[in-house]
């Protein structure tokens, strides 16, 4: 099969996603669009599918809200796993010790672009 060309999509303007704050986005993979996220955490910015690793389920239960209510991890609303924002590791929860899969991010000229992860067909 041959690989998809990777052209990068704008997510955000950076600044435009408060700290601590997310963004959904539809990322084109495979010829289709994947729902991702892009979260503001600790000066970063980490994207993510939005799908849990337990069961292939969006995470947010309110449009667009990813956190806990501490406002630590990213938490699945459904079975209740919580990631850690910077790795997307699964510290808690029925997937604990596997990670969301991760979508590659790039900053430039002020801009946040999105490209579709090395491993997409486990997002399809």
């Amino acid at each position: 099969m041959t690989e998809p060309r990777r052209v990068p999509l704008r997510v955000a303007r950076v600044g435009e996603i408060p700290a601590g704050k997310s963004k959904k986005f539809l990322l084109p993979v495979g010829g289709i669009e994947v729902e991702c996220f892009v979260v503001h955490w600790n000066g970063g910015y980490h994207a993510y599918v939005n799908k849990c690793r337990h069961i292939a389920m969006s995470l947010d239960w309110v449009e667009n809200r990813f956190f806990d209510e501490d406002g630590r991890y990213l938490l699945c609303a459904t079975h209740g796993a919580l990631y850690e924002p910077d790795s997307g590791h699964c510290v808690d929860g029925p997937p604990i010790g596997k990670r969301l899969v991760e979508v590659p991010l790039e900053v430039r000229n002020g801009e946040i672009y999105a490209s579709a992860p090395d491993d997409f067909e486990d997002v399809l």
